[in-house]
């Protein structure tokens, strides 16, 4: 699939670029990092690198042609004969009589490989004076946010993208007037396919207020993967404050979020969340004064059954609804056996299926206690004891219910206990 070449922003006020030279011709293979032209603003020339491999094709733009940033000058194609027309570029709205005249605030191009961005938030209203260095917006994409100045002393005359509107780089986002406007315009994102006879968008005389505005939608919580709007400063405040803006979302409140939100995310209660968060985990620990299992594995070796795990799997195994699969962890490394039905620890062998059971054997290390809340199987921890072995059982509700893990449990600690209990 063909890959635009846009003309880059190579800074805030520039709405246009001049080309140079091109440094590849049409037909020209092309390696990512390649320089492919140099363009020329006001306050810089540079070398623009291909942002993908292939070709050079559809060259729409010529040398010494000025150029508005985010249009389309060729295209980077799997093969050199590729004719595809290049797409046009982003056009800024139509002059209609009630659209104030200024200067044209565009949306930034913050990457080579940038063709939109995504406008968090604006940090000034319709109608507000404003001065060149004054930020007027926040912007993001896929690798950055930051907020962009005004560029122009004035008044903002127009909005022309709201918050959560994704712009295409190049696009006009406001004007800026000399004058104060009498009716300062704020309105959606243009759409350039939009028939002549409808207008693209919904017009509007005055700046609303803050209570006026319908909010936009918000997205879904991070963990659902959708993205959240908030402020650079709120995010870095939040990430270093152990704070969840995804809390905000899930309780309602607009996006985009700024820093004076951070006092509301911390009155949110946390105490839902730790209740359901131990309800999903059951812990049982049981105690037995004496390792039986240590010399039941010695004389079972000497009557040929010289794999200690397939034992500790089989009396595992045995303890739960036969057939199922353990697997003995210890150190890192992990094995699994299937245990049939019945009481043969010679009939356990090894297996690749998935577990049932994770049986953790930590004997013999300082661990005396182990919480590490449930997995997606239940596990069996062996520890030493004082004199005998700690068993500590983790598992969730919905693998077994409590009197399936009290079961479970107190089987395997009397296997352990007394293992030739087992054979009879």
């Amino acid at each position: 699939m063909p890959r635009d070449v846009t003309m880059p922003q190579l800074g805030m006020a520039q709405d246009a670029g001049k080309i140079v030279t091109w440094l590849k011709s049409p037909g020209d293979a092309v390696t990512k990092g390649d320089a492919l032209f140099e363009v020329e603003t006001d306050k810089a020339t540079m070398e623009v690198e291909a942002q993908a491999s292939g070709f050079l094709t559809s060259v729409t733009a010529s040398e010494g042609e000025d150029v508005p940033v985010g249009a389309v000058i060729a295209q980077i194609s799997d093969t050199a004969d590729n004719d595809a027309p290049a797409a046009k570029p982003a056009t800024a709205p139509t002059a209609s009589d009630d659209m104030p005249t200024g200067k044209s605030v565009t949306m930034p191009q913050l990457g080579m490989a940038q063709d939109t961005g995504l406008l968090v938030n604006w940090l000034k209203s319709p109608g507000d004076a404003v001065v060149a260095d004054d930020l007027l917006f926040e912007v993001e994409t896929d690798k950055s946010t930051m907020e962009v100045t005004a560029g122009f002393d004035g008044y903002l005359a127009a909005t022309l993208a709201e918050a959560g509107q994704e712009v295409p780089v190049g696009a006009q986002v406001a004007i800026i007037s000399s004058e104060k406007p009498a009716n300062p315009v704020a309105r959606s994102v243009s759409i350039e396919a939009a028939p002549a006879t409808e207008p693209a968008v919904t017009k509007q005389t005055s700046a609303p207020t803050q209570q006026e505005k319908k909010p936009t939608p918000p997205p879904p919580p991070a963990a659902a993967g959708g993205r959240i709007l908030a402020s650079p400063k709120a995010r870095r405040l939040a990430r270093e404050q152990g704070l969840d803006l995804a809390q905000l979302v899930k309780a309602g409140y607009p996006q985009p979020f700024h820093v004076a939100d951070l006092d509301t995310l911390r009155a949110i209660p946390t105490e839902t969340p730790v209740a359901t968060a131990a309800a999903a985990v059951m812990s049982l620990t049981a105690e037995i004064a004496t390792d039986g299992f240590t010399d039941f594995a010695a004389w079972a070796a000497k009557n040929g059954l010289t794999d200690a795990d397939a034992l500790l799997a089989g009396l595992a195994g045995a303890s739960m609804t036969a057939p199922c699969t353990i697997v003995i962890e210890r150190f890192g490394q992990q094995q699994s056996y299937a245990v049939p039905v019945g009481r043969s620890l010679s009939a356990v062998t090894a297996t690749d299926a998935a577990p049932d059971l994770i049986l953790r054997d930590l004997r013999g290390t300082a661990l005396r206690n182990v919480s590490l809340g449930a997995t997606d199987t239940p596990v069996l921890t062996l520890m030493s004891g004082v004199q005998g072995l700690t068993i500590t059982l983790e598992c969730a509700p919905a693998q077994m219910d409590g009197p399936a893990a009290i079961g479970l449990l107190t089987t395997f600690a009397d296997r352990m206990e007394h293992p030739l209990h087992h054979l009879l």
